[in-house]
């Protein structure tokens, strides 16, 4: 900790913002511009966090098309980004390919409503704007569809961490009965009697070509769909270009909002490394006093310290995920904000110790709103 203050330390101070900061940082007073704003909802939070704020949808959500770049890098790393030892998949642009026409398309679905695109849209983010996810027939989820955006990164997978590989969570909506209520056999069966996609899983597969074993597998499936999500990523932004030593590329809240992060917020503690998420498990307290609280990670593992616990989101495209944590409670970043502010659900035993009351300014939370809308903007 003191060694990443030092060097953010050395950032600022050649960017001549550090001399300003220490009245404004280190204030014990709270914020007040967002007191009345937020009074009524912080009070109301804390008895009952979210409740059921979606009523429930009456037909299925739309189906997205395909309007991302014809022609897209495979394998190229933004900056700021970098794989962890193991992750290294290679990538092949033919299976790239396939698992980009798989997304768009409904064919996975039992009722071909809905696609992986009707949830985790790209103007989105590739998350949802829906509080909850919604699934064929209009079926509401229990969690908010999160970003897909540097899944290539993760280690475990859905907010609860159920799946341990990326293979094997493209796989479970099609059998998931909020999602796609169909099964894997039957999208294969589908599949492999569809003349185009069967030539497309072959030429994908070299392996298979000229063998007897057929193009259109469970794990061929899997692999195509993982591989164009691996190629999802977010960097490249101007928070990436600062700490690369372009001081000019964060605007002075957005830098002032990086101080805040890495220091008084102690958010760099669970967000943290280039993705900005340690890809472990807590309970920040969001969703105390629901009536039918979700157990999060507990589901996963049926171990009672993983109560309520849910897997730390990337902050990166954080702008356009809206809205935000496991049920889609925060509507806004300064919602979120000033969640952390207050100290999460301060009367929820299980929260995690890493959450406190902040105590932060109007200037700090408008800094760390500057600063996470900067972690969403490519670098220019």
């Amino acid at each position: 900790m003191i060694l990443r203050c030092f060097i953010l330390a050395t950032l600022l101070l050649a960017s001549g913002l550090l001399p300003a900061l220490d009245s404004a940082l280190y204030s014990a007073q709270g914020s007040s511009k967002y007191t009345a704003k937020g009074t009524a909802k912080r009070s109301a939070q804390d008895a009952a966090q979210a409740g059921d704020k979606q009523p429930g949808a009456t037909g299925s959500p739309p189906l997205p098309l395909d309007t991302l770049p014809k022609t897209r890098a495979v394998g190229a790393i933004p900056l700021g980004l970098e794989k962890p030892p193991g992750l290294d998949v290679p990538l092949f642009a033919e299976r790239v390919a396939l698992g980009r026409r798989l997304f768009f398309d409904s064919v996975l679905s039992k009722d071909r409503s809905v696609s992986c695109a009707s949830c985790h849209r790209p103007e989105n983010g590739f998350a949802s704007p829906d509080t909850l996810a919604i699934g064929i027939s209009g079926r509401v989820g229990k969690r908010n569809s999160p970003t897909l955006l540097n899944r290539a990164f993760g280690t475990s997978f859905f907010w609860d961490g159920r799946a341990k590989t990326l293979e094997e969570q493209v796989l479970l909506p099609i059998t998931t009965d909020n999602e796609f209520d169909f099964s894997v056999a039957g999208v294969l069966e589908r599949l492999a009697g569809d003349e185009s996609y069967f030539h497309a899983f072959r030429h994908a597969f070299e392996p298979s070509k000229n063998s007897e074993i057929p193009p259109v597998t469970a794990e061929n499936l899997a692999a195509a769909l993982a591989a164009f999500v691996r190629t999802l990523h977010h960097g490249d932004t101007p928070v990436d270009r600062f700490q690369a030593g372009t001081y000019s590329a964060l605007s002075a809240s957005a830098r002032r909002g990086l101080w805040v992060f890495e220091s008084r917020g102690g958010c760099w503690a669970c967000h943290s490394g280039p993705n900005f998420s340690d890809e472990k498990f807590h309970n920040t307290g969001v969703g105390y006093g629901e009536p039918t609280r979700d157990l999060g990670r507990f589901d996963a593992t049926k171990k009672p310290v993983d109560r309520h616990r849910f897997k730390t989101p990337t902050l990166r495209g954080l702008k356009h995920t809206a809205p935000y944590m496991h049920n889609g409670s925060q509507a806004t970043l300064e919602d979120v904000v000033l969640f952390y502010d207050r100290g999460g659900a301060r009367f929820d035993s299980g929260r995690s110790s890493l959450i406190r009351p902040l105590h932060l300014t109007d200037q700090d939370v408008d800094d760390l709103v500057a600063f996470l809308e900067a972690l969403s903007r490519p670098g220019s």
